[in-house]
C-alpha cells in the first residue's frame, strides 16, 4: 500500500497481490498527488491475510489523519488490545500495527512527537515505524535496535526504508542507519 499527502489531505491505495499488479502505471499514481508518501510491502507476521491488514494502516481522528506503516512485531500487542477494547476501542484489523494508531489517539500530549513517544512507551518488542501526517513524516527505530531503518536523499528530500538496498532503486543517496530509539522528524522547515 501507499498514503500520500499533498500538505492538506492523505489518500491511500492498497491490494494484494505483486506490487507490479497492485500499482500499475498510470492507474494509480495518477490518484496519489502529493510531495510526501509512505509505503509498505507487507507479509503477514501478524494478522491476517487480508486487504484490511495491507499498510499503511490510515485513520482520521480528533486531530487530523495519520497513517502508519511498520516492519516488526509487538509482543504485547494482545495484551494492550485487550486493554484497550475493555476501555471501548473498536478495530478494524487483527494486525498489531492497528495498537499504536489507537495508543496515539488516547495520548493526552499536545504534540505529535509526545504523542507518539507516549505511544511507544507502551508497546514492546521490535519494530520500525514510519507516521505520515498531512504535513509531517516522523521515521522511528525501537530502542534496541532490533529491526533496521535507513536514512537517505533524494532530489533534495529525505528517504527512509527499512533497508539500504531500496535507496538503489530509485538512486536514492544512502545517508546513514537511523540509530536505535532515534526519532526523526521531516517537515517543511
Amino acid at each position: 500500500g501507499i498514503v500520500a499527502s499533498d500538505g492538506y489531505r492523505l489518500r491511500a491505495h492498497k491490494g494484494l497481490g505483486l506490487v507490479s499488479d497492485v500499482f500499475k502505471k498510470g492507474q494509480v499514481f495518477d490518484h496519489l498527488p502529493g510531495r510526501s508518501a509512505i509505503g509498505h510491502v507487507r507479509y503477514s507476521t501478524s494478522g491476517g491475510n487480508d486487504v484490511k491488514n495491507c499498510q499503511p494502516i490510515m485513520v482520521d481522528y480528533s486531530r487530523g489523519s495519520i497513517a502508519v506503516s511498520h516492519n516488526g512485531n509487538l509482543v504485547n500487542a494482545e495484551e494492550v488490545r485487550s486493554r484497550l477494547e475493555q476501555s471501548g476501542s473498536i478495530f478494524s484489523t487483527t494486525a498489531d500495527t492497528e495498537t499504536i494508531i489507537h495508543l496515539l489517539a488516547r495520548a493526552q500530549s499536545d504534540s505529535l512527537i509526545d504523542r507518539i513517544c507516549e505511544a511507544l512507551h507502551t508497546v514492546k518488542g521490535a519494530y520500525s515505524l514510519i507516521f505520515l501526517t498531512e504535513t509531517r513524516m516522523v521515521a522511528v527505530r525501537d530502542p534496541n535496535g532490533f529491526r533496521p531503518l535507513c536514512l537517505g536523499r533524494l532530489d533534495g528530500g529525505y528517504v527512509v526504508a527499512s533497508e539500504s538496498c531500496a535507496f538503489d532503486l530509485v538512486d536514492a543517496e544512502f545517508i546513514r542507519e537511523i540509530e536505535p530509539g532515534e526519532m526523526i522528524v521531516v517537515d517543511k522547515t
